[in-house]
């Protein structure tokens, strides 16, 4: 079940995703996130959006060993309908030290495609690190647990 303010948060983005036409390898969403958080809770989110059918972009699986990492990513960002961002602590510190998540989400803010999930952090954290991150409206574990998340991101991205 969604909230009435996931429902105005999420229509929109919606809308954006049934428009890009299916083109070969292209994946349902973009997971961003924290490498510390490569092996925990990207791990968890990543699992359980396979798990409901919803193909993913995650570094983990989709950086082959001697490829540039950046261009990679790159190419994965073309590749996705939407892009999800796990905020996590570790994320909040990872974008203050412009790095690669850093790198990411810059190029996410700068599409209509992009769904904040919250996740042992606050809104609040989220926007003292990234104002136009936190400006947007997403999902949070707090309101449910991570399977919950993952149900309503799968269902966003059905065709």
């Amino acid at each position: 079940m969604y909230t009435p303010a996931e429902v105005r948060a999420l229509t929109p983005i919606r809308s954006s995703v049934e428009k890009r036409a299916p083109l070969p390898d292209r994946r349902d969403v973009f997971l961003c996130h924290a490498w510390d958080d490569r092996r925990g809770a990207a791990k968890e989110l990543h699992d359980l959006l396979e798990s409901l059918g919803v193909s993913v972009w995650f570094s983990e699986k989709d950086v082959a060993l001697g490829t540039s990492l950046l261009r990679e990513i790159d190419k994965g960002l073309a590749k996705s309908r939407v892009g999800i961002v796990l905020v996590t602590p570790a994320l909040l510190r990872r974008v203050q030290g412009e790095g690669i998540a850093d790198k990411e989400l810059s190029a996410l803010l700068a599409r209509d495609l992009l769904v904040p999930i919250v996740h042992d952090t606050t809104y609040e954290a989220l926007r003292e690190v990234s104002p136009l991150l936190g400006s947007r409206s997403g999902l949070s574990t707090a309101e449910g647990p991570m399977a919950d998340v993952a149900a309503k991101l799968a269902e966003l991205v059905a065709s």
